[in-house]
């Protein structure tokens, strides 16, 4: 395993900030991204706990007629499952009840190093649901988040073409929460590229946009954020 360069308050007991603050970077007028440093403190710990415990996946893609190991592992959870430790239980409570959404499931995904990435994608919550959330939890070494602007041909004609769109970036260490709202998910992609050098690291995915019986959630728009800025560092 890639050895990990470790955060100020990634050890101790894991558990959710009682005060964490929250940015809105507003990445068009009907699109945002909530980034909230320092979510969860104990992300270290909660990360050791994950890799050792969860039920890891090795996933396999069809390319161009030939099968692919996925660069990453994978672990898909009910909340309700044994493996799931109580403070991530806890820290979707309280995106629940901040965004007035219900969260369900857990997607964990594990980067074990520089080789291990995703490539840009639209989360699939976004053919399902109108407007849905997608939260992610950082554990373990910091790592560059990317987004960019759907080509047109695959967000519709209000999207920017291929070859002039910017993307924005977040580097997310440790216990760093970002969350996906508006209508993210119809006109932006996003990715997590491979590097040079990565520490190895877990992201905890959940999302809101339908109900376990397959009704859609209720939605009142979600809250504004403490502090509201442009987008994110331009790429």
């Amino acid at each position: 395993m890639t050895a990990r360069a470790l955060s100020l308050f990634g050890f101790g007991q894991p558990q959710v900030s009682s005060r964490p603050e929250y940015v809105r970077h507003q990445l068009d007028p009907c699109c945002w991204v909530d980034y909230g440093h320092g979510f969860l403190t104990g992300g270290d710990t909660l990360f050791d706990r994950l890799v050792a415990e969860l039920p890891w996946d090795q996933g396999r893609r069809l390319m161009y007629g030939t099968w692919h190991d996925e660069p990453r592992l994978t672990a898909r959870l009910d909340l309700d499952d044994a493996a799931v430790p109580p403070v991530v239980d806890e820290a979707v409570a309280v995106l629940s009840e901040r965004y007035r959404r219900r969260f369900g499931g857990l997607f964990c995904n594990y980067y074990r190093g520089p080789d291990d990435g995703v490539a840009w994608h639209a989360d699939r919550i976004g053919r399902q649901a109108v407007d849905p959330l997608v939260a992610i939890i950082s554990l373990g070494g910091p790592r560059r988040f990317v987004m960019r602007p759907m080509k047109a041909d695959d967000a519709g004609t209000d999207a920017r073409p291929g070859p002039t769109r910017a993307s924005v970036r977040w580097l997310m260490h440790s216990g760093d929460l970002l969350v996906m709202g508006g209508a993210t998910q119809h006109h932006w992609e996003h990715a997590v590229p491979k590097v040079k050098r990565a520490a190895a690291r877990i992201s905890l995915t959940t999302r809101a946009g339908f109900d376990r019986d397959g009704g859609v959630g209720t939605d009142a728009g979600g809250p504004e954020s403490d502090t509201a800025t442009g987008v994110g560092q331009v790429g």
